[in-house]
Parts: C-alpha cells; structure tokens; sequence
C-alpha cells in the first residue's frame, strides 16, 4: 500500500487540487509545464471518454473532486507518454478518493476506470 508521503501520491493530488479548483475559477492560470495543464488541454477528450463509461451520470452532476480525479486517472491511462501500470494508477484513484470524495466516491472511481481499461485501454 502507498503511503500518503510518496512524491507520486502528493504530485497526484497536487494536480487533481489544480483541476478541481479550475472547475470553478475559470480564470486561474495553471503553470508551465503542468501536467494539470495538459489534462486540462485534453479534457475535452478525456470528458467524451467519461460520459462513454459513466453514461448514467451526466458530467454536470459527478461530484467535482470525482471528476478531477477521473480527469487525472483517464489521461494517465490515455495520454500521458509515460505510461504506469493500469493498476497504479486505478489504485491511486481510489485512494484520492478515499481521502477527498464522499463515500461512495471510491466504487465509483474504480467502476468508471475499470470500464475504460476494459474499453478502451486493453484495446490499444
């Protein structure tokens, strides 16, 4: 299990903290060069890939520190060149939100991933 000290761990949630803050200031500027950046240059992508695998549940009503972290978590397995195991980084979006999301957060995140990997992934 991945302490909550590991450099990973912290980055991880840095940066799903910078997209959920972009939620809603539209106005704030994210750092070059960011990964939260790029994730937010994708995101148009990354949010067709969400609603194809949580089709239940429109975008507008996912809890924002839910979608942060599906954000992160998709362009990990998507697009981001240095690529972790799938496993990684579905482990680490549950425990993101383990510690951040509600209770019902954590299946929701690991059911979402695992249909992608399923998908979208596996299929590359």
């Amino acid at each position: 299990m991945k302490r909550k000290a590991d450099p990973r761990h912290q980055l991880r949630v840095k940066i799903m903290k910078q997209l959920f803050e972009k939620n809603f200031r539209e106005s704030l500027e994210l750092s070059k060069p960011s990964d939260a950046l790029e994730i937010y240059s994708d995101r148009k992508k990354i949010d067709k890939i969400i609603t194809t695998n949580a089709p239940a549940w429109p975008l507008n009503q996912i809890p924002p520190v839910d979608l942060a972290t599906l954000r992160l978590a998709i362009w990990e397995l998507k697009f981001k060149r240095k690529k972790e195991p799938y496993k990684v980084v579905i482990d680490e979006a549950v425990e993101i939100a383990k510690e951040f999301g509600t209770g019902a957060s954590p299946s929701f995140i690991n059911g979402v991933l695992g249909s992608v990997v399923k998908k979208e992934i596996k299929h590359d």
